[in-house]
């Protein structure tokens, strides 16, 4: 992730739940005014124009607070009124207009938590494919198309600077400027591996793909009668399946089907399930202690995790947010994640 040139803002987030201390802002602008006004200001002209640029900010700031707020009162007085005369068709109107000014204040209050040196700037995103062949060239074109329906959701102009198409599917690289202003402040936080568990489409046997492979002898296979009610093919059958994953200790069992194959078919699901989630947490832990901006393209420097089989979730790992709707946020919907990791940098 990286900055571009910036130039307008579109954005809406449904309650921010930070605080925005417009005194200090306004504080801020009077000091700054100050600074302009002593002798010899203009002597160091870098410095100079960077107190110009910090003042229009603040100024820009205070106005926009100002104007959302006028609105905002003026909005609940009229709703004080409506609700005296009982027209409920001015009432539901004027409940959408303040929606989308308490929306508009929310706003501003998270871009108070954008004083980087380039959050103002637009944003370059490049997307990369890691280790996996066809099965991640196309989870790198769905990323792809998610911040691009995202930028559309907010009305910032998009352009393709870098692409190069997959050999059967999705991409091997691709490099879009996402053009407006905050849109590198709201993006920073993307920077870094996004893992897809799914069934893939390009594999012919169905099968799960994770980051890491069981190797066959990394696994301990016994059959066993299954007990509990079924008649004489339960007494007599070794049907049952337990399988110990020898390097992590981990046993799964199945016993739901009268054929041994499918007993170990289903075993192999569940252990394979299992296995994602405890290589998660050890490499979770393992990178704890790393900051760096810049990641390697490995299983545990990822910020997020989509699953889509054998449940829907989307987690970020950094600030353990979790959504279902994994469809919504590969459409776009990635605000609630940028939101709670801008809180947590609060």
């Amino acid at each position: 992730m990286s900055a571009s040139a910036p130039k307008r803002p579109a954005r809406s987030s449904p309650g921010c739940g930070c605080s925005f201390d417009v005194d200090a802002r306004v504080r801020e602008v009077d000091a700054l005014g100050v600074r302009m006004g002593e002798p010899g200001f203009w002597d160091r002209p870098e410095a100079a124009q960077r107190t110009v640029a910090s003042l229009k900010r603040a100024r820009r700031t205070v106005e926009e607070w100002g104007a959302r707020d006028s609105a905002l009162k003026h909005l609940e007085e009229l709703l004080e009124m409506a609700e005296a005369d009982g027209d409920p068709r001015l009432l539901a109107d004027l409940s959408k207009e303040l929606e989308g000014v308490e929306r508009d204040i929310a706003d501003l209050e998270l871009k108070s938590l954008l004083s980087g040196e380039h959050d103002r700037l637009g944003a370059l995103i490049s997307i990369h494919p890691g280790a996996g062949g066809t099965e991640s060239q196309d989870w790198a074109q769905m990323l792809f198309r998610m911040y691009m329906r995202w930028a559309e959701r907010h009305a910032y102009p998009t352009s393709i600077l870098d692409w190069q198409p997959g050999d059967e599917a999705g991409i091997k690289d691709a490099t879009i400027e996402i053009d407006g202003e905050y849109a590198y402040g709201y993006l920073k936080g993307e920077s870094g591996v996004h893992r897809l568990v799914r069934i893939s489409p390009y594999d012919a046997a169905q099968r799960r793909h994770t980051s890491f492979n069981i190797a066959p002898g990394d696994l301990r296979v016994d059959t066993f009668r299954a007990s509990g009610a079924g008649g004489q093919h339960v007494n007599k059958t070794e049907s049952a399946v337990r399988i110990t994953h020898l390097p992590t200790g981990l046993v799964v069992q199945s016993q739901a089907e009268r054929s041994q194959h499918r007993n170990r078919e289903f075993a192999m699901k569940i252990l394979t399930s299992r296995l994602f989630v405890h290589y998660q947490e050890q490499e979770r832990l393992k990178t704890q202690s790393f900051t760096a901006a810049k990641k390697d393209i490995d299983f545990g420097s990822q910020i997020r995790s989509y699953v889509m089989q054998p449940y829907t979730m989307v987690n970020d790992h950094r600030t353990e947010l979790k959504i279902g709707d994994v469809h919504a946020v590969l459409d776009g919907g990635i605000d609630p994640f940028i939101d709670a990791y801008l809180k947590r940098k609060e």
